[in-house]
């Protein structure tokens, strides 16, 4: 068969993740898509937390990274470290065609080795109670429940999760 014809998922498929600028023109269309996304899931006044600042996701404070399949950006993450011991995974996204295909899980995995080379030993993080599939994929990297934090304590519709990480 000619590669010409080939489909997409006829493809291998390629993941690679590397950090990016929070500014860059990549990173700001994932972000655009993630937040028309959640803004689509939780038109509530206050129901959504967007905020993200560049210094939070500098080299010594966490990172901004994206996934990339066979070239193509098509998911991101940031996490942030919050204090000595803890970082939160923040801008989790994956583009709704390349689901279910391992991307959400290389970017976590990114993250979480970026929250090991912080020195933290814990990363929290908030997803929404109208996002099945983040809740799944989170379930089954041994994230559980904990009590709501910072911005989100007030909020009804979010689902804080936890896990202590391997240094």
């Amino acid at each position: 068969m000619d590669d010409e014809y080939a489909t997409p998922a006829a493809l291998p498929m390629r993941i690679e993740i590397q950090r990016e600028d929070l500014a860059s023109p990549v990173a700001l269309r994932l972000i655009r898509a993630l937040d028309a996304e959640l803004s689509r899931l939780y038109p509530e006044q206050g129901a959504t937390h967007f905020r993200l600042d560049a210094d939070e996701v500098a080299p010594e404070r966490g990172g901004f990274f994206v996934a990339y399949v066979n070239g193509s950006p098509v998911g991101c993450g940031a996490v942030r470290q919050l204090d000595a011991e803890t970082a939160e995974i923040k801008r989790m996204y994956v583009d709704p065609g390349m689901r279910r295909r391992g991307v959400g899980r290389a970017v976590l995995a990114a993250l979480e080795r970026e929250a090991a080379r912080l020195g933290v030993r814990t990363v929290v993080l908030e997803t929404g109670a109208r996002q099945p599939e983040a809740l799944r994929l989170y379930e089954a990297t041994s994230f559980s429940p904990i009590p709501p934090f910072g911005e989100y304590v007030d909020s009804p519709l979010s689902i804080c999760l936890g896990k202590r990480i391997s240094l």
